[in-house]
């Protein structure tokens, strides 16, 4: 819910015809939502800071070795 406010924040100011998006954000939280907000926000010209407590990024989806249902790899 959260992130679709944002996507449709970040839609309002794209249609609204405004090009010089200026402004900082700051992302808590270096998981995969975290990191794909901050993609988000950084293509759309937002200066992101990312902020993580742990010494590396990537959340319980880097702690995984196989992905269900698939069994995928995680790596």
């Amino acid at each position: 819910m959260v992130r679709e406010n944002q996507a449709q924040k970040i839609a309002s100011i794209r249609d609204s015809g405004v090009t010089d998006v200026t402004g900082a954000v700051m992302v808590i939280g270096g998981g995969i939502t975290g990191m794909q907000s901050a993609l988000d926000l950084a293509s759309n010209g937002f200066y992101v800071y990312l902020v993580e407590a742990s010494p590396a990024i990537g959340g319980t989806m880097a702690q995984l070795d196989k992905k269900f249902p698939t069994n995928e790899c995680a790596m």
